[in-house]
């Protein structure tokens, strides 16, 4: 890709992002193939893998880190819940934050942050401090999804962002579902510090590629900051994705109170930010949620990733607890579903490019009840392997057909200076909708088991009854996405204009 001096005048009087644009094109008859996505967009999203593998990452190390730091089973689950739980606090800034810096000094500070993490990570002397290291880590990650998503949207033009979002599915979906797989394997060759040693140098070299690429894309703005946004935005979405996360593991009364107090919270940013728009400065521009099919698409897609995420806490808790495997062996039966959701990703992109939302989503969401409601059926004691890996590879395939599709479908609706806050919005909501969904069927789970245990019903009887109705459960919230589908137009609404 050639890259215009900045500052140069240029002859013609075109804008810089047809330099983007140029690799979209082809001749009359030709077809635009996979091959002509700009490189920077494959450097971002291989980034955006690499930082969000590190979700999922650190699983299998578990018992390594009870042992060597002496904590509980509880307090080693940490590892993993505050990097949700920061992921969750840092998002609602990005939409800010991506407007008021330029392309290359977001992704700059995006990485740095991450790299700077992996080595407190590595380097850690205390458990307390890993913690640290990993919240660090989530920050950097929490700016790459938005950053990925504004880029696509800014410099990919309309009729080929189907195929080009399709390539973030890869980010998406292939990384949390390699992440135990790549840390059993690591671990294998010894300490759990190697997982950040083999982490930091794949980061620095990706980082280094994506910016000898990377141009600085759309307009900045100096908005200022409001800070009591910024805090009520940490505590409120904080609170409220780690009392969704503790169902099951603290009293009604400490759960009311965190959840509640989260509400509240996010119920001040909300109203907060209303005010502030009519000074033209929010920290989340709510104006998004004036475009309908971006509405639509949010709901759909909170919905759905509630169905997607409660149900991926539901198999590892089978597996695991009920049929005996080990961590890396259960990252190894879900990776095929990951990696197929992945690799469909591209190709239902370009099916969308061609045919537009509803004839993907309406049959993916059908297909996603289907796959759910078997699972309460056929689940049991002794259910065939093949079979799980069979109808999660279903569910894969389906959330495939879904996700592309609507990512493209809403962001596509809003005007181009609401692309870093409708980012920013979805991708806030995600975690929320991840919480909710886990919760609500945990909930469920764990009721239902109670009523058959206190009924007579062994435990692994009890058990399995349990995870029957939650997989009822997540197929009711797929039934919601059905419905919802029938709702989307056939391809973006046009923005009117600028938001005022």
């Amino acid at each position: 890709m050639t890259a215009h001096t900045e500052g140069t005048p240029e002859a013609s009087t075109e804008p810089e992002l047809t330099e983007f644009e140029a690799d979209f094109t082809s001749t009359p008859g030709e077809a635009v193939d996979e091959e002509k996505t700009p490189l920077v967009i494959k450097l971002l999203v291989a980034a955006t893998f690499v930082v969000i593998l590190n979700e999922t990452i650190m699983i299998n190390a578990m018992p390594r880190l009870m042992a060597d730091f002496d904590v509980t089973a509880r307090s080693a689950q940490w590892i993993s819940s505050i990097f949700m739980l920061t992921m969750a606090a840092v998002i609602p800034i990005t939409g800010w934050f991506l407007q008021r810096v330029t392309t290359r000094t977001a992704y700059t500070i995006a990485m740095t942050t991450f790299g700077i993490g992996t080595i407190i990570c590595g380097t850690a002397p205390i458990f307390e401090l890993l913690l640290v290291g990993r919240a660090v880590q989530a920050a950097g990650t929490a700016v790459m999804m938005p950053l990925l998503m504004t880029t696509v949207m800014t410099v990919v033009p309309e009729q080929a962002r189907g195929r080009v979002m399709g390539n973030m599915m890869l980010a998406i979906s292939v990384a949390p579902a390699m992440g135990p797989a790549v840390s059993g394997l690591i671990l294998n060759l010894g300490s759990w510090r190697l997982i950040f040693a083999f982490m930091l140098p794949v980061a620095v070299i990706v980082s280094v590629l994506s910016l000898r690429h990377l141009k600085n894309v759309g307009e900045t703005n100096s908005a200022p900051v409001s800070w009591f946004s910024v805090v009520v935005a940490a505590l409120g979405f904080g609170a409220l994705v780690y009392g969704l996360s503790e169902v099951g593991a603290r009293s009604t009364g400490q759960l009311t109170l965190l959840i509640g107090a989260g509400a509240a919270l996010v119920a001040l940013f909300t109203f907060w930010q209303l005010r502030l728009q009519r000074v033209g400065s929010p920290l989340l521009d709510l104006r998004a949620f004036q475009h309908r099919t971006f509405t639509v698409t949010l709901v759909l897609m909170s919905t759905a990733f509630m169905a997607f995420l409660g149900s991926m806490i539901l198999l590892p808790l089978y597996l695991q607890d009920l049929r005996g495997l080990s961590a890396i062996q259960t990252g190894l039966l879900v990776m095929p579903g990951g990696l197929a959701m992945g690799l469909l990703g591209p190709r239902v992109g370009a099916l969308y490019d061609k045919v537009g939302a509803r004839p993907l989503v309406i049959p993916g969401s059908v297909l996603m009840v289907v796959a759910l409601f078997t699972m309460s059926r056929v689940i049991d004691v002794d259910t065939p392997y093949a079979l799980l890996l069979g109808l999660h590879i279903l569910l894969m395939i389906s959330l495939a057909s879904i996700f592309t599709p609507v990512f493209t479908l809403g962001l596509g609706a809003l005007p181009p200076e609401l692309y870093s806050h409708g980012s920013s919005i979805l991708g806030t909501l995600q975690q929320v909708a991840g919480a909710v969904g886990t919760a609500a069927l945990v909930v469920i789970l764990e009721n239902r088991s109670k009523s058959l245990a206190s009924g007579g019903s062994s435990a692994h009887e009890a058990f399995v009854g349990g995870l029957q109705w939650a997989f009822v459960a997540g197929a009711v919230f797929g039934a919601v996405v059905i419905a919802l589908s029938l709702l989307l137009p056939a391809k973006a609404d046009q923005p009117a204009g600028p938001a005022h």
